[in-house]
Protein backbone atom coordinates (compact mmCIF):
# COMPACT_ATOMS: atom_id res chain seq x y z
CA UNK A 1 0.00 0.00 0.00
CA UNK A 2 3.08 2.28 0.50
CA UNK A 3 4.23 1.59 -2.62
CA UNK A 4 0.50 2.17 -4.21
CA UNK A 5 0.90 5.90 -2.20
CA UNK A 6 4.08 6.67 -3.58
CA UNK A 7 3.11 6.38 -7.12
CA UNK A 8 -0.22 7.83 -6.65
CA UNK A 9 2.04 10.60 -5.35
CA UNK A 10 4.36 11.02 -8.34
CA UNK A 11 1.83 11.12 -10.75
CA UNK A 12 -0.43 13.13 -8.86
CA UNK A 13 2.27 16.16 -8.19
CA UNK A 14 4.04 16.02 -11.75
CA UNK A 15 0.65 16.43 -13.86
CA UNK A 16 -0.36 19.39 -11.20
CA UNK A 17 2.82 21.38 -11.45
CA UNK A 18 3.10 20.98 -15.05
CA UNK A 19 2.83 24.31 -16.81
CA UNK A 20 -0.15 22.86 -19.19
CA UNK A 21 -2.39 21.78 -16.34
CA UNK A 22 -2.24 25.40 -15.11
CA UNK A 23 -2.77 27.10 -17.91
CA UNK A 24 -6.05 24.83 -18.80
CA UNK A 25 -7.15 24.75 -15.32
CA UNK A 26 -7.45 28.74 -14.25
CA UNK A 27 -8.36 29.62 -18.54
CA UNK A 28 -11.20 27.27 -18.76
CA UNK A 29 -13.49 29.42 -16.65
CA UNK A 30 -12.54 32.30 -18.60
CA UNK A 31 -13.12 30.20 -21.75
CA UNK A 32 -16.47 29.15 -20.74
CA UNK A 33 -17.65 31.95 -19.22
CA UNK A 34 -16.84 33.82 -22.68
CA UNK A 35 -18.86 31.29 -24.70
CA UNK A 36 -21.87 31.97 -22.51
CA UNK A 37 -21.80 35.94 -23.09
CA UNK A 38 -20.63 35.09 -26.81
CA UNK A 39 -23.70 32.79 -27.69
CA UNK A 40 -26.03 35.23 -25.73
CA UNK A 41 -24.91 37.85 -28.02
CA UNK A 42 -24.71 36.02 -31.11
CA UNK A 43 -28.24 34.93 -30.62
CA UNK A 44 -29.52 38.84 -30.86
CA UNK A 45 -26.95 39.90 -33.18
CA UNK A 46 -26.56 36.88 -35.65
CA UNK A 47 -29.69 36.66 -36.07
CA UNK A 48 -30.96 36.59 -40.21
CA UNK A 49 -33.22 39.52 -41.42
CA UNK A 50 -35.56 38.87 -44.33
CA UNK A 51 -37.48 41.72 -45.98
CA UNK A 52 -40.74 39.97 -47.90
CA UNK A 53 -43.22 41.24 -49.99
CA UNK A 54 -46.45 39.98 -49.80
CA UNK A 55 -49.14 39.02 -52.87
CA UNK A 56 -52.71 38.79 -50.59
CA UNK A 57 -55.90 38.88 -53.07
CA UNK A 58 -57.99 38.17 -50.50
CA UNK A 59 -57.31 41.70 -48.62
CA UNK A 60 -57.40 40.53 -44.86
CA UNK A 61 -53.62 39.31 -44.52
CA UNK A 62 -52.74 42.46 -44.29
CA UNK A 63 -54.28 43.79 -41.26
CA UNK A 64 -53.55 40.33 -39.42
CA UNK A 65 -49.87 39.57 -40.79
CA UNK A 66 -47.69 40.94 -37.90
CA UNK A 67 -43.55 42.01 -38.11
CA UNK A 68 -40.84 40.09 -35.96
CA UNK A 69 -37.82 41.05 -35.57
CA UNK A 70 -36.81 39.21 -38.28
CA UNK A 71 -39.47 39.54 -40.50
CA UNK A 72 -40.50 42.53 -41.93
CA UNK A 73 -43.97 42.47 -43.77
CA UNK A 74 -44.79 44.91 -46.67
CA UNK A 75 -47.87 45.27 -49.29
CA UNK A 76 -46.33 46.84 -52.38
CA UNK A 77 -48.57 47.20 -55.62
CA UNK A 78 -47.02 46.34 -58.41
CA UNK A 79 -45.06 43.39 -57.34
CA UNK A 80 -44.18 39.88 -58.56
CA UNK A 81 -41.86 37.02 -58.93
CA UNK A 82 -39.64 38.77 -61.79
CA UNK A 83 -39.23 42.54 -60.10
CA UNK A 84 -39.53 41.64 -56.35
CA UNK A 85 -35.72 41.54 -56.16
CA UNK A 86 -34.85 44.42 -57.91
CA UNK A 87 -37.25 46.58 -55.00
CA UNK A 88 -35.10 45.74 -52.15
CA UNK A 89 -37.31 42.66 -51.08
CA UNK A 90 -35.12 39.52 -50.16
CA UNK A 91 -38.60 36.89 -50.53
CA UNK A 92 -41.93 37.23 -52.29
CA UNK A 93 -45.02 35.92 -50.36
CA UNK A 94 -48.04 35.00 -52.80
CA UNK A 95 -51.02 33.70 -51.08
CA UNK A 96 -53.87 32.29 -53.14
CA UNK A 97 -57.73 33.29 -53.18
CA UNK A 98 -59.25 31.53 -50.37
CA UNK A 99 -63.19 30.53 -52.34
CA UNK A 100 -63.26 27.34 -49.77
CA UNK A 101 -61.75 25.87 -46.90
CA UNK A 102 -59.75 23.21 -48.69
CA UNK A 103 -56.31 23.06 -48.08
CA UNK A 104 -54.22 25.16 -50.24
CA UNK A 105 -50.77 26.16 -51.01
CA UNK A 106 -48.83 29.74 -50.58
CA UNK A 107 -46.28 30.27 -52.17
CA UNK A 108 -42.31 31.77 -50.97
CA UNK A 109 -39.70 32.80 -53.69
CA UNK A 110 -36.78 33.59 -52.84
CA UNK A 111 -33.27 33.98 -54.29
CA UNK A 112 -31.33 32.63 -51.16
CA UNK A 113 -33.05 30.20 -48.95
CA UNK A 114 -34.65 30.17 -45.83
CA UNK A 115 -34.11 28.56 -42.52
CA UNK A 116 -36.81 25.70 -41.37
CA UNK A 117 -37.65 27.75 -38.45
CA UNK A 118 -38.13 31.23 -40.47
CA UNK A 119 -40.36 29.10 -42.73
CA UNK A 120 -42.61 27.29 -40.09
CA UNK A 121 -42.85 31.25 -38.16
CA UNK A 122 -44.50 32.23 -41.55
CA UNK A 123 -46.57 29.58 -41.93
CA UNK A 124 -47.89 29.56 -38.24
CA UNK A 125 -48.94 33.24 -38.43
CA UNK A 126 -50.60 33.10 -41.93
CA UNK A 127 -52.55 30.11 -40.19
CA UNK A 128 -53.24 32.55 -37.14
CA UNK A 129 -53.95 35.34 -39.69
CA UNK A 130 -56.73 32.96 -41.60
CA UNK A 131 -58.29 31.34 -37.77
CA UNK A 132 -58.99 35.34 -36.79
CA UNK A 133 -60.83 35.76 -40.49
CA UNK A 134 -62.70 32.69 -39.71
CA UNK A 135 -63.73 34.39 -35.90
CA UNK A 136 -64.58 37.48 -37.64
CA UNK A 137 -66.79 36.09 -40.05
CA UNK A 138 -68.41 34.30 -36.94
CA UNK A 139 -68.87 37.44 -35.74
CA UNK A 140 -66.09 38.10 -33.10
CA UNK A 141 -64.46 41.81 -33.88
CA UNK A 142 -60.93 41.98 -34.11
CA UNK A 143 -60.86 44.44 -31.07
CA UNK A 144 -62.07 41.44 -28.99
CA UNK A 145 -59.71 39.30 -30.36
CA UNK A 146 -56.98 41.37 -30.09
CA UNK A 147 -57.71 41.66 -25.87
CA UNK A 148 -58.04 37.96 -25.48
CA UNK A 149 -54.65 37.09 -27.39
CA UNK A 150 -52.76 39.74 -25.16
CA UNK A 151 -55.29 38.67 -21.88
CA UNK A 152 -54.68 35.07 -22.50
CA UNK A 153 -50.50 34.87 -22.14
CA UNK A 154 -50.96 35.37 -18.48
CA UNK A 155 -50.35 31.71 -17.68
CA UNK A 156 -46.79 30.16 -16.64
CA UNK A 157 -46.46 26.56 -15.92
CA UNK A 158 -44.85 25.64 -12.75
CA UNK A 159 -43.78 21.71 -12.18
CA UNK A 160 -43.45 20.26 -8.68
CA UNK A 161 -42.12 17.29 -7.35
CA UNK A 162 -44.23 15.32 -4.80
CA UNK A 163 -42.15 13.98 -1.96
CA UNK A 164 -44.94 12.44 0.44
CA UNK A 165 -46.80 15.28 1.79
CA UNK A 166 -44.11 17.92 0.47
CA UNK A 167 -43.60 19.33 -2.70
CA UNK A 168 -40.75 21.38 -4.20
CA UNK A 169 -40.42 22.60 -7.66
CA UNK A 170 -38.24 22.00 -10.37
CA UNK A 171 -37.63 22.92 -13.91
CA UNK A 172 -37.13 20.56 -17.07
CA UNK A 173 -35.03 23.42 -18.17
CA UNK A 174 -32.27 22.91 -15.48
CA UNK A 175 -32.57 19.31 -15.37
CA UNK A 176 -32.25 19.15 -19.09
CA UNK A 177 -29.14 21.72 -18.93
CA UNK A 178 -27.57 19.72 -15.76
CA UNK A 179 -28.06 16.46 -17.28
CA UNK A 180 -26.36 17.52 -20.61
CA UNK A 181 -23.47 19.29 -19.32
CA UNK A 182 -22.96 16.45 -17.03
CA UNK A 183 -22.70 13.87 -19.40
CA UNK A 184 -20.69 15.80 -21.74
CA UNK A 185 -18.06 16.54 -18.96
CA UNK A 186 -17.58 13.02 -17.96
CA UNK A 187 -17.57 12.04 -21.60
CA UNK A 188 -14.64 14.68 -22.59
CA UNK A 189 -12.39 13.44 -19.06
CA UNK A 190 -12.65 10.00 -20.06
CA UNK A 191 -11.29 10.38 -23.56
CA UNK A 192 -8.86 13.21 -21.91
CA UNK A 193 -7.38 11.15 -18.67
CA UNK A 194 -7.72 8.42 -20.20
CA UNK A 195 -5.81 8.79 -22.87
CA UNK A 196 -3.50 10.18 -20.19
CA UNK A 197 -2.93 6.73 -18.89
CA UNK A 198 -2.74 4.82 -21.90
CA UNK A 199 -0.05 7.90 -23.00
CA UNK A 200 2.03 7.74 -19.33
CA UNK A 201 1.88 4.03 -19.74
CA UNK A 202 2.87 3.39 -23.11
CA UNK A 203 6.14 5.94 -22.63
CA UNK A 204 7.08 4.49 -19.57
CA UNK A 205 7.31 1.27 -21.47
CA UNK A 206 9.45 2.73 -24.34
CA UNK A 207 11.32 4.18 -22.49
CA UNK A 208 12.82 1.35 -20.48
CA UNK A 209 11.57 3.02 -17.14
CA UNK A 210 8.97 0.18 -16.47
CA UNK A 211 11.76 -2.40 -15.90
CA UNK A 212 13.14 -0.45 -13.51
CA UNK A 213 10.03 0.43 -11.54
CA UNK A 214 8.97 -2.99 -11.54
CA UNK A 215 12.34 -4.47 -10.19
CA UNK A 216 10.64 -2.87 -7.27
CA UNK A 217 6.76 -2.81 -7.47
CA UNK A 218 4.15 -5.25 -8.91
CA UNK A 219 3.01 -4.34 -11.66
CA UNK A 220 -0.54 -4.23 -10.97
CA UNK A 221 -0.03 -1.80 -8.24
CA UNK A 222 2.22 0.05 -10.34
CA UNK A 223 -1.39 0.54 -12.75
CA UNK A 224 -3.07 1.16 -10.06
CA UNK A 225 -1.48 3.79 -8.79
CA UNK A 226 -1.39 5.87 -12.07
CA UNK A 227 -4.77 5.39 -12.67
CA UNK A 228 -5.93 6.81 -9.19
CA UNK A 229 -2.67 9.68 -9.19
CA UNK A 230 -4.50 10.90 -12.65
CA UNK A 231 -7.93 10.58 -11.65
CA UNK A 232 -6.75 12.94 -8.52
CA UNK A 233 -5.88 15.45 -10.79
CA UNK A 234 -9.12 15.75 -12.19
CA UNK A 235 -10.96 15.73 -9.56
CA UNK A 236 -8.52 18.41 -8.00
CA UNK A 237 -9.08 20.11 -11.46
CA UNK A 238 -13.36 20.32 -11.70
CA UNK A 239 -12.53 21.65 -8.21
CA UNK A 240 -10.72 24.49 -9.11
CA UNK A 241 -13.35 24.86 -12.09
CA UNK A 242 -15.93 25.31 -9.57
CA UNK A 243 -14.10 27.68 -7.22
CA UNK A 244 -13.26 29.73 -10.19
CA UNK A 245 -16.71 29.86 -12.05
CA UNK A 246 -18.24 30.72 -8.78
CA UNK A 247 -16.09 33.35 -7.91
CA UNK A 248 -15.97 35.30 -10.92
CA UNK A 249 -19.78 34.82 -11.44
CA UNK A 250 -20.18 36.73 -7.85
CA UNK A 251 -17.71 39.26 -8.91
CA UNK A 252 -19.92 39.99 -12.04
CA UNK A 253 -23.15 40.70 -9.75
CA UNK A 254 -21.06 42.68 -7.73
CA UNK A 255 -20.44 44.71 -11.16
CA UNK A 256 -24.13 45.25 -11.77
CA UNK A 257 -26.03 48.87 -11.12
CA UNK A 258 -26.84 49.25 -7.86
CA UNK A 259 -30.65 49.74 -8.85
CA UNK A 260 -30.65 46.43 -10.20
CA UNK A 261 -28.82 44.62 -7.21
CA UNK A 262 -31.55 46.17 -5.04
CA UNK A 263 -34.32 44.80 -7.52
CA UNK A 264 -33.05 41.59 -7.31
CA UNK A 265 -32.56 41.55 -3.57
CA UNK A 266 -36.21 43.07 -3.51
CA UNK A 267 -37.42 40.38 -5.49
CA UNK A 268 -35.76 37.38 -3.48
CA UNK A 269 -37.24 38.42 -0.31
CA UNK A 270 -40.53 38.55 -1.67
CA UNK A 271 -40.25 35.62 -4.25
CA UNK A 272 -40.31 37.61 -7.00
CA UNK A 273 -43.31 39.40 -6.35
CA UNK A 274 -41.94 43.04 -5.50
CA UNK A 275 -45.41 43.99 -3.90
CA UNK A 276 -47.84 42.92 -5.92
CA UNK A 277 -48.68 43.65 -9.74
CA UNK A 278 -48.11 47.07 -9.46
CA UNK A 279 -44.39 46.29 -7.89
CA UNK A 280 -43.78 43.78 -10.77
CA UNK A 281 -43.75 46.77 -13.24
CA UNK A 282 -40.98 48.40 -11.19
CA UNK A 283 -38.48 45.34 -11.68
CA UNK A 284 -36.77 46.04 -14.46
CA UNK A 285 -36.07 43.28 -17.33
CA UNK A 286 -32.72 42.34 -16.61
CA UNK A 287 -33.93 41.92 -12.45
CA UNK A 288 -36.31 40.45 -13.22
CA UNK A 289 -34.33 37.59 -15.54
CA UNK A 290 -31.39 37.41 -13.48
CA UNK A 291 -34.07 36.74 -10.59
CA UNK A 292 -35.56 34.44 -12.43
CA UNK A 293 -32.26 32.42 -13.26
CA UNK A 294 -31.66 32.12 -9.60
CA UNK A 295 -34.64 30.97 -8.76
CA UNK A 296 -34.48 28.39 -11.11
CA UNK A 297 -31.10 27.26 -10.17
CA UNK A 298 -31.73 27.41 -6.57
CA UNK A 299 -34.80 24.63 -7.32
CA UNK A 300 -31.74 21.67 -7.74
CA UNK A 301 -30.71 19.49 -5.49
CA UNK A 302 -27.17 20.39 -5.69
CA UNK A 303 -25.75 18.50 -2.97
CA UNK A 304 -27.14 15.20 -4.82
CA UNK A 305 -26.15 16.28 -7.66
CA UNK A 306 -22.43 17.08 -6.80
CA UNK A 307 -22.21 13.89 -4.36
CA UNK A 308 -23.68 11.57 -8.00
CA UNK A 309 -20.87 13.24 -10.36
CA UNK A 310 -17.84 12.42 -7.99
CA UNK A 311 -19.11 9.44 -8.16
CA UNK A 312 -20.11 8.74 -11.39
CA UNK A 313 -16.94 10.61 -12.53
CA UNK A 314 -14.67 8.34 -10.55
CA UNK A 315 -16.70 5.31 -11.06
CA UNK A 316 -16.76 5.87 -15.31
CA UNK A 317 -13.19 6.90 -14.88
CA UNK A 318 -11.61 3.66 -13.13
CA UNK A 319 -13.96 1.40 -15.09
CA UNK A 320 -12.02 2.44 -18.51
CA UNK A 321 -8.86 4.03 -17.70
CA UNK A 322 -8.04 0.51 -16.27
CA UNK A 323 -8.64 -1.12 -19.97
CA UNK A 324 -6.78 2.24 -21.38
CA UNK A 325 -3.91 1.16 -18.96
CA UNK A 326 -3.89 -2.20 -20.09
CA UNK A 327 -3.84 -0.93 -24.12
CA UNK A 328 -0.56 0.98 -23.54
CA UNK A 329 0.87 -1.55 -21.77
CA UNK A 330 0.92 -3.72 -25.06
CA UNK A 331 1.38 -1.34 -27.39
CA UNK A 332 5.22 -0.75 -28.76
CA UNK A 333 6.18 2.32 -30.65
CA UNK A 334 3.34 1.87 -33.23
CA UNK A 335 0.49 4.76 -32.98
CA UNK A 336 -1.32 2.72 -35.23
CA UNK A 337 -1.62 -0.05 -32.71
CA UNK A 338 -2.71 1.64 -30.43
CA UNK A 339 -5.52 3.44 -31.77
CA UNK A 340 -7.16 -0.08 -33.54
CA UNK A 341 -7.16 -1.47 -30.13
CA UNK A 342 -8.66 1.86 -28.58
CA UNK A 343 -11.58 1.69 -31.00
CA UNK A 344 -13.47 -1.79 -28.83
CA UNK A 345 -13.05 0.72 -25.76
CA UNK A 346 -13.68 4.74 -27.75
CA UNK A 347 -17.01 3.02 -29.43
CA UNK A 348 -19.53 2.39 -25.83
CA UNK A 349 -18.09 6.23 -24.88
CA UNK A 350 -18.84 7.76 -27.58
CA UNK A 351 -22.44 5.43 -27.75
CA UNK A 352 -23.34 6.65 -24.18
CA UNK A 353 -22.90 10.14 -25.24
CA UNK A 354 -25.46 9.72 -27.74
CA UNK A 355 -27.81 8.08 -25.59
CA UNK A 356 -27.44 10.64 -23.36
CA UNK A 357 -29.18 13.36 -25.54
CA UNK A 358 -31.50 11.15 -26.29
CA UNK A 359 -32.52 10.36 -22.21
CA UNK A 360 -31.98 14.43 -21.37
CA UNK A 361 -35.07 14.91 -22.93
CA UNK A 362 -36.88 11.60 -21.81
CA UNK A 363 -35.41 10.51 -18.31
CA UNK A 364 -38.25 7.40 -17.94
CA UNK A 365 -38.18 5.02 -21.02
CA UNK A 366 -36.68 1.85 -21.34
CA UNK A 367 -33.26 3.21 -22.87
CA UNK A 368 -32.58 5.40 -20.34
CA UNK A 369 -32.95 2.77 -17.66
CA UNK A 370 -31.08 0.22 -18.88
CA UNK A 371 -28.31 2.60 -20.23
CA UNK A 372 -28.43 4.00 -16.59
CA UNK A 373 -27.37 0.56 -15.22
CA UNK A 374 -24.83 -1.02 -17.30
CA UNK A 375 -21.74 0.55 -16.50
CA UNK A 376 -20.17 0.94 -19.88
CA UNK A 377 -22.86 3.66 -20.17
CA UNK A 378 -24.33 4.59 -16.33
CA UNK A 379 -21.50 7.49 -15.88
CA UNK A 380 -23.11 9.74 -18.17
CA UNK A 381 -26.26 8.34 -18.92
CA UNK A 382 -27.12 8.10 -14.97
CA UNK A 383 -26.19 12.11 -14.43
CA UNK A 384 -29.03 13.07 -16.89
CA UNK A 385 -31.45 11.53 -15.63
CA UNK A 386 -30.38 12.35 -11.51
CA UNK A 387 -30.68 15.66 -12.83
CA UNK A 388 -34.42 15.28 -12.88
CA UNK A 389 -35.35 14.53 -9.85
CA UNK A 390 -35.27 11.38 -6.93
CA UNK A 391 -37.32 9.86 -6.58
CA UNK A 392 -39.22 11.64 -8.86
CA UNK A 393 -36.92 10.21 -11.60
CA UNK A 394 -35.03 7.90 -10.30
CA UNK A 395 -35.75 5.46 -7.68
CA UNK A 396 -33.57 4.83 -4.51
CA UNK A 397 -33.03 1.52 -5.79
CA UNK A 398 -32.29 2.69 -9.43
CA UNK A 399 -29.61 4.45 -7.92
CA UNK A 400 -28.58 1.88 -5.18
CA UNK A 401 -28.32 -0.76 -7.95
CA UNK A 402 -26.96 1.40 -10.82
CA UNK A 403 -23.85 2.23 -8.42
CA UNK A 404 -23.11 -1.06 -7.08
CA UNK A 405 -23.04 -2.43 -10.53
CA UNK A 406 -20.61 0.34 -11.48
CA UNK A 407 -18.07 -0.63 -8.46
CA UNK A 408 -18.38 -4.69 -9.19
CA UNK A 409 -17.89 -3.47 -13.25
CA UNK A 410 -14.42 -1.10 -12.43
CA UNK A 411 -13.22 -3.62 -10.02
CA UNK A 412 -13.44 -6.25 -12.98
CA UNK A 413 -12.05 -4.46 -15.49
CA UNK A 414 -9.02 -3.21 -13.08
CA UNK A 415 -9.09 -7.16 -11.98
CA UNK A 416 -8.92 -8.21 -15.64
CA UNK A 417 -6.15 -4.95 -16.91
CA UNK A 418 -3.81 -5.90 -14.36
CA UNK A 419 -3.62 -9.44 -15.47
CA UNK A 420 -2.90 -8.18 -18.90
CA UNK A 421 -0.77 -5.16 -17.63
CA UNK A 422 1.21 -7.27 -15.64
CA UNK A 423 2.02 -9.85 -19.31
CA UNK A 424 2.61 -6.55 -21.67
CA UNK A 425 4.14 -3.89 -19.78
CA UNK A 426 7.50 -6.14 -20.43
CA UNK A 427 6.24 -7.86 -23.82
CA UNK A 428 8.12 -5.88 -26.67
CA UNK A 429 8.48 -6.25 -30.53
CA UNK A 430 5.40 -8.26 -30.93
CA UNK A 431 1.48 -6.72 -31.74
CA UNK A 432 -0.47 -7.71 -29.85
CA UNK A 433 -4.37 -8.05 -30.56
CA UNK A 434 -7.56 -8.12 -28.51
CA UNK A 435 -7.54 -12.08 -28.47
CA UNK A 436 -4.14 -12.35 -27.21
CA UNK A 437 -4.86 -9.90 -24.63
CA UNK A 438 -7.96 -11.82 -23.75
CA UNK A 439 -5.21 -15.01 -23.20
CA UNK A 440 -3.31 -13.35 -21.14
CA UNK A 441 -6.12 -12.28 -18.79
CA UNK A 442 -7.56 -15.52 -18.18
CA UNK A 443 -4.33 -17.98 -18.36
CA UNK A 444 -3.02 -19.11 -14.72
CA UNK A 445 -0.11 -17.46 -13.26
CA UNK A 446 2.86 -19.13 -11.89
Amino acid sequence: MHKIWLIIQREYTTRVKNKRFLLVTFLMPLLIIGLIFGSAYLSTTGTEHRKIAVVDPNGFIKNALKNTSQIDFEFPENINISNYSSKGYSDILIIPKFDTTQKTNYILRSKKSMGLMLQNSISDKINSAIEDKMLQDAGIQQNTLDSIHKASQFAELKAYEDKGKASKENSAGLAMGIGYASGFLIYITLFIYGTMVMSGVMEEKTNRIAEVIISSVKPFELMLGKIIGIGAVGLTQFALWIILITTLTSVGMGLLPADIQHQVTTLQQTNGQMGGAAGMAQASESAMRIYDMQHTISTANWPLIIGCFIFYFMGGYLFYSALFAAVGSVVNEDPQDAQSLMFPITMPIIFSYLITNMVTQNPNTPLAFWSSIIPFSSPMVMMARIAYGVPSAVTYWELALSMIILIAGFLFTTWLSGKIYRTGILMYGKKVNWKTMMKWAFMKQS
